[in-house]
């Protein structure tokens, strides 16, 4: 008698700027992946929009690029899950596309979660000091829905009206695929202002912000059934949809996860040897992506000024979670490097060696070199402020700015390796900053667990880990965003019973960063000295410039 197929599961990911989709075995085991691109539009005043359209189809693209790869069967797949950024998605009877686009354009229905047109918005929400701003830090940030919603209602009330669903972009994910509303725990109680142990979504709170009405008919727009991640949802995977992706009807849709928080899950259950395993409330996870999002988990909740949550188990029951997080990450690095003049010669340099920027840049510090902790000696006197896009946390400063110190009139490589390291620098001091503010009340962490871009580079991983004191770890697996989805689908088609299950049987092994040397530890102790004078002149150069107004505006 042939053995039954090997059961699959297939994880997909909706980043800024591409969908992706892997397939894995139920030990965690990548068999193929694929991404497809997705188109931005970017307006000024901080406005970004997407096509909810596009993104399905990418999805739809990724998933048969996967599924191609790993040479399997759709028969194989059993379950699928989505993660996505945390953006808003407007959606009209019967799923229709609703613009939120002053352009008007009805093909872009998506706020991306980096759209800073509802700043006003938001500093308006913080103005009422409503006292479930406390789970938000004490200040909502304009990347939240409820600002957003805000600016909607206001700015383009047709499309508030004519909207039947708000859906953070994950649970719309999760709708397309099954018809299902419901959403994920994780989505409203991170970025909806939903606190279950207080009721859930709270009436006085929705009052003082100006939105009460999205409570009418049982919170209908903006969900009445809220689970768990990893929960089946509908009755699976609807046919049209399954058409789209390539698999077979009916097979289990799981509750989602927003991406960073689809990269906890992955990395978070990873292991070394069982002598040096720590639980998760010991260990943060910090995803480095276009921003960088830094997930803590502990056993009771911490209230941590200027860091989001505490959240009550968006993830694992039972643990409450804080997320801090930097708005440009990646992305800052990447804007950094293009403001060098000797950018365009070193892309091409990179190109020719078949390499990234970023590895090529790698491979040249560390010639310099004698170790990763060493190199920091290179930005000895580059420093950069990265917070091109405001500070999410724990300043909660929107406003702030990037700033540079220490240039000189050299245009070469290496001062472009300078600068680079200089960058990676900056980022340490900013997740340092939010790790203090957690511990300032109580949580303590000794490992982050690394994952997107940063975890492949291990001079990121080492720079990181001097700079905050702690032991960066790194996941086995190439893809911890996509693995942590792909648990979720584990769970939604029975084979693991619960998401803690899944993640002890997906994860794999890890490596971890070395001990920091004692003159680096003092070298950076010096750094992010400067590192925070520089924030505090961006806080007076602001304040200065304010007093004499903008006469532009």
């Amino acid at each position: 008698m042939a053995a039954s197929p090997t059961p699959l599961c297939i994880g997909v990911d909706v980043g800024t700027g591409s969908a992706r989709a892997g397939v894995f075995d139920l030990h965690g085991r990548l068999l193929g992946s694929a991404r497809a691109p997705l188109r931005t539009w970017h307006l000024p005043g901080g406005i970004v929009e997407q096509s909810s359209r596009d993104i399905w189809a990418a999805c739809a693209q990724a998933v048969a690029g996967a599924v191609a790869q790993a040479g399997v069967t759709a028969s194989q797949v059993t379950g699928i899950a989505f993660d996505a950024t945390c953006s808003l998605v407007v959606a009209g009877n019967d799923g229709r596309q609703v613009t939120i686009s002053p352009d008007g354009d009805p093909e872009r229905d998506v706020i991306v979660w980096m759209d800073h047109r509802a700043v006003a918005e938001a500093a308006r929400i913080n103005a009422t000091g409503a006292p479930l701003l406390r789970h938000v830090g004490g200040r909502v940030s304009p990347e939240m829905q409820t600002p957003k919603l805000l600016w909607l209602k206001h700015q383009l009330p047709g499309s508030y009206a004519r909207a039947a669903h708000f859906f953070d972009l994950a649970d719309w994910l999760s709708f397309r695929a099954s018809g299902s509303p419901a959403r994920s725990l994780c989505t409203v109680t991170c970025k909806w202002s939903y606190v279950r142990g207080e009721g859930g979504w709270n009436r006085d709170h929705f009052e003082r912000i100006g939105l009460a009405d999205l409570l009418a008919d049982n919170a209908a727009r903006i969900g009445n059934v809220i689970v768990a991640p990893g929960t089946p949802v509908g009755s699976g995977l609807r046919p049209e949809a399954a058409r789209d992706l390539g698999l077979a009807p009916g097979i289990a849709v799981a509750a989602s996860l927003i991406d960073a928080h689809a990269g906890a899950v992955g990395t978070l259950g990873s292991r070394r040897a069982e002598r040096e395993a720590a639980s998760s409330e010991q260990r943060l996870a910090y995803i480095l992506g276009t921003s960088a999002c830094v997930l803590a988990s502990t056993t009771q909740p911490c209230f941590a000024p200027g860091v989001w949550g505490p959240y009550d188990s968006p993830l694992i029951e039972g643990l409450w979670l804080n997320e801090g997080g930097q708005s440009a990450a990646g992305a800052a690095i990447d804007v950094l490097l293009r403001s060098h003049p000797c950018h365009a010669e070193a892309t091409a340099l990179a190109q020719a060696a078949g390499l990234p920027l970023l590895s090529w840049l790698e491979r040249r510090v560390m010639a310099r070199v004698g170790s990763t902790s060493q190199a920091a000696w290179l930005a000895h006197r580059v420093h950069v402020l990265p917070e091109y896009l405001g500070n999410r946390s724990p300043d909660a400063d929107p406003d702030a700015r990037a700033m540079l110190a220490g240039l000189a009139l050299e245009q070469d490589l290496a001062s472009l390796e300078e600068l680079y390291v200089a960058g990676l620098c900056g980022l340490g001091y900013g997740l340092a900053s939010i790790v203090d503010s957690l511990r300032a009340q109580g949580a303590q962490f000794e490992r982050a667990i690394i994952s997107g871009g940063a975890a492949h580079s291990e001079l990121a991983r080492q720079l990181l880990a001097d700079s905050t004191g702690l032991r960066v770890e790194v996941a086995d697996t190439a893809e911890p965003v996509l693995l942590g989805s792909a648990m979720l689908a584990a769970v939604a088609s029975g084979h693991y019973a619960d998401l803690p299950a899944a993640m002890a049987g997906m994860s794999g092994a890890s490596s971890i960063s070395a001990p920091t040397p004692p003159d680096i530890a003092a070298f950076h102790a010096h750094k992010r000295s400067g590192y925070e004078a520089m924030q505090a002149l961006d806080r007076q150069l602001r304040a200065q410039m304010a007093a004499i107004g903008d006469p532009g505006h």
